[in-house]
């Protein structure tokens, strides 16, 4: 994306010019989430892996966006996404 620009070839008395644009590809799931079974209090980690490197993440639970706390704790590097779950709770399932 970052090579979109207008080039120009210059052979001094002319000038040819022309715009590129870089459509950026989809960011796909290359791995899915998984379903996992914890013992409550114990901690849980979903992993998912992406397509593109440090592509942008949003953990949800059901409709609800997740936010990092004691609770809730996001990590990524390149192109795997996890989210830890501590002290799991029946209403965590």
């Amino acid at each position: 994306k970052s090579d979109s620009d207008t080039y120009s070839c210059d052979i001094g008395d002319a000038q040819s010019r022309a715009k590129l644009v870089v459509q950026e590809a989809p960011v796909l799931f290359k791995q899915e989430l998984q379903n996992e079974e914890a013992k409550e209090g114990k901690q849980v980690k979903l992993t998912c892996e992406l397509s593109k490197p440090d592509s942008p993440v949003k953990w949800m639970k059901g409709d609800t966006v997740l936010h990092a706390s004691e609770k809730y704790e996001f990590k990524q590097r390149g192109t795997v996404a996890e989210l830890i779950i501590r002290d799991v709770k029946s209403i965590d399932a």
